[in-house]
């Protein structure tokens, strides 16, 4: 199987997995292509409803990683939280089931639409992720859990350096060693500065908590304008809040499609002021948070950017040097609008 093939289920592993739940008659299996190429999922329709099923490889880091972020959701749905229930083994009423080398992973299917960019529904997606924070409060954290993320990480820097040899073989930069070089150069000031910033204000200082640490479109279901459902836990950690909040101002306010030359620089401000807003209904920001929420906001848009790039030279299926062109553009409106960023957090 080459990388990019997506992993299925076996037809009789499947059996085999089903039988340790209370499913009843199956009336429908459906693969479900999305998420991760290596964890094969299929929706399920029987008796009780509609489920998602999904495996991973077993792997003792992982299980630990899992068995977490499990238990936050266990927690959040204590406090009446909007996401997919787990579905408990029917012999030992796990969460995980292993078998043979495998993990799985069952849940409730949530009914829901994608994100279509209103207002109303970039203001509840704020209000959510405010919603998540404060639920997650009094969550007891263990003490090996995972801690990093896009801040100050010395594997950006190492992605960065790998590009201008990942991109080299697109036609897109036949012949534009010099300007690669440079751009590559201006990202590394922009990422190193915004993480200086952010050291500045005090950011590794904020008290930490469980974050979500993937908050974007992609990872919601909406039911009109309302939020029906938060999904994909895998990234849960523990880190400064205004980790979450800034990557989701940059999620839900980014302006794109189509080719990266033709995306604005700007974000789109009514968008993000509505997250902010929406955010703010449910809790407070000190005033050093808000100040790092637009050089946070710089440093997670490169970090999304050039990983991916680095490792395959192309950022799904848009040419790799196009795309951090285009993230270097934004990354400097994002700069040079920084107070106005500040004063849309201060509410």
């Amino acid at each position: 199987m080459s990388g990019r093939d997506r992993q299925r289920f076996a037809a009789d592993e499947l059996a085999v997995v089903l039988s340790h739940y209370d499913l009843g008659v199956i009336e429908s299996i459906t693969e479900f292509e999305r998420g991760s190429r290596r964890s094969p999922k299929v929706g399920i329709v029987c008796e009780p409803g509609k489920f998602l099923l999904k495996k991973r490889a077993l792997e003792r880091s992982r299980l630990k990683r899992i068995q977490f972020a499990h238990d936050v959701q266990k927690h959040l749905t204590a406090k009446s939280f909007s996401l997919p229930q787990i579905v408990p083994t029917r012999d030992t009423h796990e969460t995980i089931l292993s078998l043979a080398g495998d993990m799985y992973e069952l849940f409730q299917f949530i009914p829901g639409h994608d994100y279509n960019s209103t207002i109303e529904q970039t203001a509840n997606a704020g209000r959510t992720l405010g919603f998540f924070h404060n639920a997650l409060f009094d969550f007891t954290v263990p003490q090996d859990v995972g801690r990093g993320t896009y801040h100050d990480v010395i594997g950006v820097r190492t992605s960065l350096n790998a590009i201008p040899t990942s991109i080299a073989s697109h036609e897109s930069a036949a012949g534009k060693d010099a300007e690669i070089l440079g751009l590559i150069n201006t990202i590394f000031e922009q990422y190193d500065n915004a993480a200086d910033k952010a050291d500045a204000l005090g950011v590794t200082g904020f008290v930490p908590s469980v974050i979500h640490a993937d908050w974007h479109p992609g990872n919601m279901l909406f039911k009109r304008d309302e939020v029906a459902g938060v999904i994909d836990y895998d990234s849960c950690r523990v880190a400064q809040r205004v980790i979450d909040i800034a990557n989701g101002m940059l999620q839900f306010s980014i302006i794109g499609g189509g080719h990266p030359n033709d995306w604005p620089d700007h974000a789109d401000e009514q968008r993000l002021e509505a997250f902010v807003k929406g955010y703010l209904s449910e809790t407070t920001l000190s005033d050093d948070e808000r100040r790092t929420l637009p050089h946070l906001m710089v440093e997670a848009m490169i970090a999304e950017s050039v990983l991916p790039v680095a490792n395959t030279g192309s950022f799904g299926n848009i040419s790799g040097f196009g795309f951090i062109r285009m993230i270097s553009r934004k990354a400097k409106w994002t700069i040079e609008h920084a107070d106005q960023i500040i004063a849309i957090a201060t509410g």
